[in-house]
């Protein structure tokens, strides 16, 4: 078994990615009776804007040999089982994935958590060096099981990427407090105090060793303590508590923080995190709960990761990072960890990409008609403001965010079925996904999203989370129907904006509505018309979307780019998620003399030119000339 890091089997990993690369190297890979070849190491995408990202939660995707372990949508304590997810049953469903146009599988952390913890979702790991063996259904082998997910998700072109953890570790000791063990203590001890004392825990979760490192722990088993050994030292960690603090960090109930600006401690993660990359062949890391990591090691985690990558042949390895804080200032807390930032101090760019958390603070509530357009257009006002003077094209900024709806971490997720009138609100997921492949960013979709999975919390709960955690196999109707409404929905997005480089790399602009063909601008109301294009080159593409949900069809004039269409073209529906009732749009024309109020607060009043669109409740409309 591997346990140090810097062990012969990891330099020989190492070794064996980079001489496949230098020798251009291929594995065959058997697909049903096919057989495809494969490069080793698989090459990067040239552009991660060309493809989107389907996020899976291992232990509740599927596993084609045994029924959910609980009801498919179980709450409350008993849904904190491992539900039976396995990497096998991903496999299997890699052609229903390909087919719905996914381009890369997140994965959630795989390695192997704590045995006595009901870690499913996989962030309390125990050894970063090890395969969780509950995540498969060979338990002696779970990294060959592992790897013949990767290889054929390569086969299929489609990219896997790695949630790591860097900020914490599962619960690996316990508080010593009074003479007591103390599994987790709410009380946090600020600087320059002495950390907590701490007790290591054994194989069964029971505290025992005191010392202050137990590396010389005769005998210590693979399930006791954490790996690599190298970790196994209490000035490794914080010791100070839990501590609910975006900006300080803190353990996360049981999950024990690691103390990332010890030199010794960035080092190993590097090291281990480079060893996953060329064990595995794996395409890019989701750093989780970043915010809590000092910007200046993210720039070089992110820089480590990029160079060893590009010594071994992958020249576009991703990484994005959770990174949030409340409103007001997550869109500045972003700028300090990823790339874009090229104002900071030294040589180093930081992380590829950021979940976009401005942008999920306004655009579910926006698009369920509970919020004006107009919130929507002002994030990216002041996104505009913070990328100045750093990118070098408007387009340019879809590459540095991961756009998304909903995740695991929700207390719901984006649809809502209602009981009385369960398809009550459809319209309005397909309008929300249409909205999300189309605007800037690398789009995220949340796992069972395409075949309705739904669910509120039912009144006060501290188990929220788990209503967005539902065991997809386990769904009554079936958990992989490809004839649902919203798989459907999905093919044709992702083809379209395969087929739209406009609406991978374009410029974005809201477009001011109207009317009364008079008086134009970004609907400060609730449910009302969220207009914008996305322009490259001479393509605009216009999207359209009504978020009222109830009365009758609704026409507006939008304003599209002057000099593009100076010939008055029409445009034509790309696509509508109401095609059996849809309203082609009327010829472009121009108008003077009219009241325009830009979505930055500025006035003009032209000349524009308009197109007259109608739309159903809950519609949207893809408009190309």
């Amino acid at each position: 078994m591997l346990r140090l890091i810097y062990s012969k089997e990891v330099d020989n990993a190492y070794n064996q990615a980079k001489n496949k690369a230098l020798n251009n190297a291929t594995k065959s890979v058997q697909i049903g009776d096919e057989v495809k070849e494969i490069l080793s190491p698989f090459p990067s995408p040239s552009d991660w804007r060309d493809i989107w990202i389907y996020f899976i939660m291992v232990d509740r995707f599927n596993n084609p040999s045994d029924a959910p372990t609980k009801a498919w949508n179980v709450l409350g304590k008993e849904g904190l089982v491992f539900q039976g997810g396995t990497f096998e049953g991903i496999r299997q469903q890699l052609q229903y994935l390909k087919d719905l146009g996914v381009g890369a599988i997140w994965l959630t952390p795989g390695l192997k958590n704590c045995k006595y913890k009901r870690s499913y979702h996989g962030y309390g790991i125990q050894d970063f060096l090890q395969i969780d063996p509950r995540f498969v259904t060979n338990k002696d082998n779970p990294e060959e099981e592992l790897q013949a997910l990767i290889d054929e998700a390569h086969a299929h072109g489609i990219y896997v990427i790695f949630d790591i953890v860097l900020n914490h570790v599962g619960n690996v000791f316990s508080y010593f407090i009074n003479n007591n063990n103390v599994e987790s203590t709410d009380q946090y001890r600020e600087q320059p105090q002495p950390p907590y004392d701490i007790k290591w825990h054994d194989k069964e979760g029971t505290p025992q060793w005191m010392n202050s490192t137990v590396n010389e722990v005769p005998d210590l088993d693979p399930d006791a303590a954490v790996w690599p050994k190298e970790l196994c030292k209490n000035e490794s960690f914080r010791r100070r508590g839990t501590r609910d603090d975006t900006e300080q960090g803190g353990d996360f109930s049981d999950l024990r923080e690691l103390v990332t600006d010890i030199p010794e401690v960035r080092n190993i993660l590097i090291r281990i995190h480079q060893y996953l990359i060329a064990k595995f062949d794996i395409d890019g890391f989701r750093i989780d709960t970043l915010r809590f990591i000092e910007p200046e090691f993210a720039r070089v985690f992110g820089n480590a990761m990029r160079e060893f990558a590009l010594s071994i042949g992958k020249k576009n390895f991703f990484t994005f990072g959770e990174i949030w804080a409340n409103e007001n200032n997550t869109e500045e807390k972003i700028s300090r960890f990823i790339g874009r930032n090229a104002t900071e101090p030294g040589d180093l760019l930081g992380i590829d990409a950021a979940l976009d958390f401005p942008l999920f603070f306004k655009l579910p509530s926006v698009l369920k008609g509970l919020n004006a357009p107009k919130a929507l257009a002002d994030v990216y006002e002041r996104r505009k403001e913070s990328l100045r003077n750093i990118i070098s094209s408007q387009g340019e900024a879809s590459k540095f965010l991961v756009t998304f709806l909903d995740n695991h971490d929700l207390k719901s997720r984006f649809y809502y079925s209602n009981p009385e009138d369960p398809q009550e609100f459809d319209d309005q997921v397909t309008l929300a996904i249409t909205c999300l492949f189309a605007l800037q960013g690398i789009p995220c979709i949340y796992y069972g999203t395409e075949q309705g999975l739904n669910g509120a919390v039912p009144g006060d709960t501290d188990f929220g989370d788990l209503v967005v955690r539902q065991a997809l196999w386990g769904k009554p109707e079936g958990g992989f129907n490809r004839d649902h409404p919203f798989y459907q929905a999905i093919v044709q997005l992702s083809a379209y904006r395969k087929s739209h480089p406009a609406l991978r790399y374009g410029r974005q602009y809201f477009r001011p509505i109207s009317g009364d063909r008079i008086n134009y601008g970004i609907s400060p109301y609730n449910s009302g018309v969220l207009a914008f294009s996305r322009i490259l080159n001479d393509q605009e593409v216009v999207v359209v979307a009504n978020t009222n949900t109830t009365g009758t069809p609704q026409s507006i004039y939008v304003i599209v780019d002057y000099h593009i269409n100076s010939q008055n073209p029409t445009f034509k529906i790309l696509f509508s998620n109401k095609s059996d009732k849809s309203t082609e749009p009327e010829t472009v024309e121009e108008k003077q003399d009219v009241n325009i109020t830009e979505a930055n607060g500025k006035m003009n009043h032209g000349p524009i030119r308009v197109m007259k669109v109608t739309l159903q409740p809950m519609e949207v409309q893809i408009l190309v000339k």
